[in-house]
């Protein structure tokens, strides 16, 4: 948690989406429907039309404040409500101030508008109330704690983590770097954009046991080696989160806007619990950063993978579907 050299609300805004339209290269626009966004997952898909078209889109947003920010007694003034949009891939950030509802109101909207070419997947968005206090303009009173995520490309409003799966021939792909990992069944590659497994087409029947829609011991083989993969791509995303944060000038890590953030918050309270997620991601950062810490980290950080990826489901289908399939052979 940051420390403030002056008064703040304790309590976070609440950040709704209210509507998404599109406006598409003929000039006409669309309106999206309620599939475009969800306030359980708090994320917009603006791929869920099909548009390949769209030049910008307008996302409607409604804000409220805790209470105390209208205080009479508040240490601040000019309040004044801003939606925020970050987008860590193209280093774009877009700001558009709300309107108060009503006088005396605590429930701000307004409307957002992001172009498409500034964005190449996913983008951060968020609300700050911002004031004067001491005689110092724009001075941050409280914000969203969880962002809203804006997906540029996606056809489904998920803020979880996307992955790109691709089959290759490790030894004959035109990635030469794969030829070096011509024996393992798979990789990944966090080093992109969206982070990319990548399934090794060398290793006989991987394909076809993954792609398999058949029941009994196959598949319970099939979900096993899932599990795996997934706690491979799990240990190796938050190794790849970890290791390229951006320090502010006092040392202090800062969280990342796109998927590297999703996956530590996601998997921050199994490595180090108990504690907020801003002071788990210092903790792991001084562990890494420092001499010592960082090797005992590793068995958390395996777990909170293993946990992601769903692993001991796995293991226990597969043993009890051993151990019926021995019954039957015995009788």
């Amino acid at each position: 948690m940051k420390i403030y050299p002056y008064k703040r609300l304790s309590r976070p805004i609440t950040l709704r989406v209210t509507s998404v339209s599109l406006k598409l290269s003929d000039g006409t626009r669309d309106p999206l429907d309620t599939s475009a966004y969800s306030t359980q997952e708090q994320a917009v898909a603006l791929g869920v039309a099909g548009h390949a078209d769209w030049v910008s889109a307008t996302i409607g947003l409604s804000a409220t404040l805790p209470p105390g920010a209208d205080a009479p007694d508040a240490a601040w003034s000019d309040l004044r409500v801003l939606a925020v949009l970050t987008d860590g891939d193209t280093n774009v950030r877009t700001s558009t101030a709300l309107t108060r509802d009503t006088e005396g109101s605590r429930d701000w909207s307004g409307f957002m508008e992001l172009f498409r070419d500034d964005h190449l997947g996913r983008a951060n968005l968020g609300a700050y109330a911002v004031g004067t206090v001491d005689g110092v303009r724009g001075r941050s009173i409280t914000e969203t704690d969880r962002n809203w995520i804006v997906d540029t490309v996606s056809d489904e409003p998920v803020r979880g983590l996307r992955l790109d799966v691709r089959k290759a021939s490790f030894s004959k792909s035109s990635r030469e770097w794969l030829h070096a990992y011509a024996d393992a069944p798979w990789l990944v590659d966090t080093t992109a954009r969206v982070p990319t497994v990548f399934v090794n087409t060398d290793i006989d029947g991987i394909v076809g046991l993954l792609d398999s829609n058949g029941s009994g011991v196959e598949s319970k083989v099939r979900d096993l080696l899932v599990a795996q993969m997934a706690t491979d791509v799990w240990t190796a995303v938050f190794h790849g989160a970890i290791g390229d944060l951006e320090v502010e000038p006092g040392g202090g890590p800062v969280f990342p806007t796109d998927w590297q953030g999703e996956v530590l918050r996601e998997m921050l309270p199994d490595v180090v619990p108990g504690v907020h997620v801003e002071e788990a991601l210092r903790q792991v950062h001084r562990r890494r950063t420092g001499d010592s810490g960082w090797g005992e980290l590793q068995t958390r950080i395996h777990y909170a993978a293993v946990r992601r990826a769903e692993a001991a489901k796995a293991v226990g289908y597969m043993i009890r579907s051993l151990e019926r399939t021995n019954r039957e052979s015995e009788t």
